[in-house]
């Protein structure tokens, strides 16, 4: 059966990052993938590590050739790849357990031919963001190819592993790397993809986590003269880009801005101060959970399991739209809430201590996200009520936590023939009869 992605990895000396990208990729929440690990001759234990990988896992493809490079390797991997769509990794990176699942749905939802998103950058112990499109729309080729021009030299737009890519296009035009450039391999690719497609979507929410280390042209046996003309040719190339995607109007009025990239080029390149701007502490960004607290077996740690992963769910829908998790997490509670109730009521129901919801509720009334109307009881005991109601501006954010719950529900019954999540909603609507005549 035809894997809805094929996920490409090379591989060369990778021995102690392997592991940590490979795992990273297999854990997806999204399954439905083939992962094509090309072993570029390393002459360290990368290659038996990757054929290891095959041996525990079906989906797992390993190629091995003689060192050629980086490009080499992927175009032998894309020769062989059967996906709908193609993702891209460095074998010293990874992504987040939602990283395949969120870009597939945006290139389905918005029927697009390139989905574009935010990364992490890593220096060290330390983390920051980094993105450039704020735009949560669909963009047309000009209107994408507009965005990159305003920072011609950015990792977002240059490199192959923030993106998703329809297969049928690249195979079309037989979209290929060239192995004999070292310098801007990735954006030379995008260049011409970006000719062939025409509907882009820029999604944001960090998948990726990009170990920034040193790799410039200094350390790879380059001489000045090479370098140069490299440098050239492909300013050349994404001159005439620029020529082909705007009309003769626009490019005029634009031709600082692609003449700046000879400037700017590899502005990137270089190893980030020890403090990157907005940096936090790895494993901070995204919440961690432990291992040794998964495997265990009692009420209380399936509890745990469940709350966890709700909440792995719900960090997507809070990073899409600047929220905290906290935030989201209240929503979706409140959401449940369909009749009027006490203050009292819904911090209970959230789990929070009334402190914590008058504060969490009043940042999402704030934001135009929450409306808490007063209802007047005949009853003064009754003390007073409020109706949860949902303003209009909260309309893409619920929409979002009603597609968290469906992935949550998707990923507890993987597996599950029709009988046996049958057997076990009726099991599960018995044990909570017996929870609330207990209560």
């Amino acid at each position: 059966m035809q894997p809805t992605v094929s996920i490409i990895v090379p591989v060369y000396n990778a021995e102690k990052t392997l592991e940590r990208c490979v795992d990273s990729i297999l854990n997806q929440t999204y399954q439905d993938f083939e992962l094509l690990l090309v072993d570029d001759g390393s002459p360290d234990g990368s290659g038996a590590l990757c054929d290891a990988y095959a041996r525990q896992d079906s989906r797992v493809r390993v190629f091995h050739q003689e060192n050629a490079g980086v490009s080499a390797a992927r175009n032998l991997a894309l020769d062989h790849a059967a996906g709908e769509y193609l993702q891209f990794l460095d074998s010293d990176d990874w992504i987040t357990p939602d990283a395949t699942s969120s870009l597939v749905r945006a290139a389905r939802e918005h029927q697009c031919d390139l989905v574009i998103a935010d990364f992490y950058r890593v220096c060290g112990d330390r983390v920051s963001r980094k993105g450039d499109i704020d735009d949560p729309v669909v963009l047309t080729q000009e209107e994408y190819a507009a965005h990159m021009m305003e920072n011609p030299a950015d990792f977002y737009y240059g490199v192959l592993w923030n993106k998703l890519y329809r297969r049928d296009i690249v195979e079309a035009h037989h979209l290929r790397m060239d192995p004999e450039i070292s310098w801007c391999e990735d954006f030379m690719f995008n260049l011409e993809y970006i000719r062939q497609a025409r509907r882009f979507y820029a999604l944001q929410v960090p998948i990726y986590y990009y170990v920034k280390t040193e790799g410039s042209l200094a350390s790879q046996s380059l001489n000045i003269g090479k370098t140069v003309r490299m440098k050239l040719m492909v300013f050349e190339y994404y001159h005439q880009f620029f020529k082909t995607v705007l009309d003769e109007e626009e490019y005029e009025k634009s031709r600082l801005k692609v003449y700046r990239f000879l400037v700017d080029a590899a502005g990137d390149g270089g190893v980030p101060p020890t403090i990157l701007p907005g940096a936090t502490r790895l494993g901070t960004e995204r919440f961690q959970v432990s291992p040794a607290l998964l495997e265990g077996d009692s009420l209380l740690h399936d509890a745990f399991r469940q709350r966890k992963l709700l909440d792995r769910l719900l960090e997507t829908v809070a990073l899409k739209h600047d929220l905290s998790l906290s935030e989201v997490r209240l929503l979706l509670y409140l959401r449940q809430i369909d009749f009027p109730a006490d203050r009292r009521t819904l911090a209970d129901f959230a789990g929070l201590s009334r402190g914590t919801f008058a504060v969490l509720s009043q940042r999402l009334i704030s934001k135009d996200l929450l409306k808490l109307e007063e209802v007047r009881s005949p009853d003064r005991d009754e003390g007073k009520r409020v109706r949860v109601v949902f303003p209009p501006e909260a309309a893409a954010v619920l929409a979002e936590l009603d597609r968290s719950l469906a992935d949550y529900r998707q990923a507890a019954f993987s597996g599950f023939t029709p009988e046996e999540r049958r057997q076990y909603l009726s099991l599960s609507r018995r044990l909570q009869d017996n929870l609330q005549k207990t209560l």
